[in-house]
């Protein structure tokens, strides 16, 4: 029982130091590896672009969830997004790209999502 319980432990340890290698991609490295992949149909089968993805995913996860907890404490969120948001890749890709690059390198992807938000979605004052 005791190793069963050792090998859970040391299994979650894992996964979760992996989590936090995928989550340390700087702005920077997300913009350069993203300006890298071609916009077409086929860009998905490429393991980077599915990578990259996951990225954005998890990104607009959180700032979602930070609008959410902001709206529901009765704060001001950090934007202001409608229900359903249509994504233009290449809008946003310019908007991250005109991040300054040393700038870009001390962010996060969430950082970066969270200021394009902030740009294209502002909230009323």
């Amino acid at each position: 029982m005791k190793k069963l319980a050792l090998a859970i432990g040391m299994a979650a340890c894992l996964a979760a130091g992996s989590a936090t290698a995928q989550s340390a991609m700087t702005l920077n490295d997300f913009v350069t590896r993203a300006n890298r992949i071609p916009l077409n149909p086929t860009a998905m089968l490429r393991p980077d672009a599915h990578r990259l993805k996951g990225e954005a995913e998890r990104a607009f996860r959180t700032v979602g969830n930070e609008i959410q907890t902001a709206r529901t404490a009765g704060r001001t969120p950090p934007a202001c997004p409608p229900e359903r948001i249509n994504l233009d890749v290449r809008q946003m890709l310019a908007f991250l790209n005109g991040i300054p690059e040393a700038r870009r390198e001390r962010m996060t992807v969430t950082d970066g999502i969270r200021n394009w938000m902030r740009s294209r979605y502002p909230c009323a004052s």
